[in-house]
């Protein structure tokens, strides 16, 4: 399919996908104005189920799950013992027994690994079920219409919530749909059986042109997280980062009853506060900040930037930085080191764009 569409593809994580179709801006702007159709194939799926699946993952994740109704999605955490991240997970309720675990395609070993020895003392199962399904993103204000063409009346797209999501049926296959998305922007991902992927692709694809739909490659997808300030694990979080520095303490739930694997060290952090938060800039050049390059406060380094690219929606280039808690954000001095040149930056409210609801 993707070679049909003239894709430059790219390994990622052991896997061949989609870098780009044709140019990144355009893609990325189909995103924010009408659609874009992403494969997003390399994602593990985990399955946790059993009696004890929700308590298990309130124990090996930093997230409080159990409570969580069937069809609602949660975002979360799961951390080393330090309170370093391992990764940053999205876990959907499938059923009263049953949760599937979203990791990101590299850390999907990990996260299976670290999940497996977790659950071992509760009356639950871990599987991968990565080679099970097939993930097909359709994201974009164009997305609930165009979506909805191939569903006939399976689903009430209209009526699904942001982080929830139902069994249906997309272009006559059994698939779990979720209003879920990595863009800043309304969409559904679509979980299906490999078999069928190529059916709901040219399904999606069809149904989708009229309506500005394009397929979509994994260099948009990460300008269009950008922009929405989401972090990427390897840039913004890592085993050296605890959610606190992300400014994501909030999905850390202290209060949730019994122990959780990183709970002493998290605590320590967060009655402590950051020794550096992340922080967005925009460039008042044309000159790209790249991941690496120093922050520069009165001319003196005090941190680092995570991502960095141009910013098709805003027209300037933005980068997201961890910066020394020790510089105040109000200091008109900063600048990022652009290959030897300290080139201006100005602190930016995260995320840089916010869709309008």
């Amino acid at each position: 399919m993707h070679e049909r569409l003239g894709a430059t593809m790219t390994d990622f994580a052991g896997w061949r996908m989609p870098l780009r179709y044709s140019s990144e801006r355009t893609e990325h702007l189909a995103v924010r104005h009408a659609a874009g159709l992403f494969d997003l194939s390399h994602m593990g799926e985990i399955m946790v189920t059993g009696p004890d699946a929700g308590a298990a993952l309130d124990y090996a994740l930093i997230g409080h799950l159990s409570p969580m109704a069937t069809g609602r999605a949660r975002y979360t955490m799961i951390c080393a013992e330090d309170g370093g991240v391992l990764d940053d997970l999205v876990v959907y309720r499938t059923a009263e027994q049953e949760f599937m675990v979203i990791a990101n395609a590299a850390n999907t070993g990990t996260v299976f690994g670290q999940l497996s020895v977790r659950a071992g003392k509760y009356d639950a199962a871990v599987r991968d079920a990565t080679a099970e399904y097939a993930l097909i993103a359709i994201q974009g204000p164009a997305a609930v219409p165009v979506l909805a063409q191939v569903t006939g009346n399976s689903l009430d797209l209209n009526a699904m919530k942001y982080y929830a999501g139902a069994f249906g049926e997309v272009a006559g296959q059994r698939a779990w749909v979720a209003r879920t998305g990595y863009t800043g922007e309304d969409g559904f991902e679509v979980f299906c059986d490999p078999a069928d992927a190529a059916a709901v692709w040219e399904a999606l694809e069809e149904f989708g042109a009229a309506a500005g739909l394009v397929a979509a490659g994994l260099a948009a997808r990460d300008t269009l997280r950008l922009e929405a300030g989401m972090p990427l694990y390897g840039n913004e979080l890592g085993p050296d980062v605890t959610p606190f520095e992300a400014n994501l303490g909030r999905v850390v739930k202290f209060d949730k009853p019994g122990d959780f694997v990183g709970r002493e060290a998290l605590a320590v952090r967060a009655a402590a506060g950051p020794r550096r938060r992340l922080s967005g800039f925009t460039v008042g050049s044309r000159r790209i900040p790249r991941h690496g390059y120093a922050v520069l406060a009165g001319g003196q380094p005090c941190g680092a930037v995570t991502s960095g690219a141009p910013s098709p929606t805003l027209g300037v280039p933005i980068a997201m930085a961890y910066v020394d808690v020790s510089v105040s954000e109000a200091d008109p001095e900063f600048a990022i080191d652009i290959r030897g040149e300290a080139v201006p930056a100005t602190v930016t409210d995260l995320p840089f764009y916010r869709r309008s609801k």
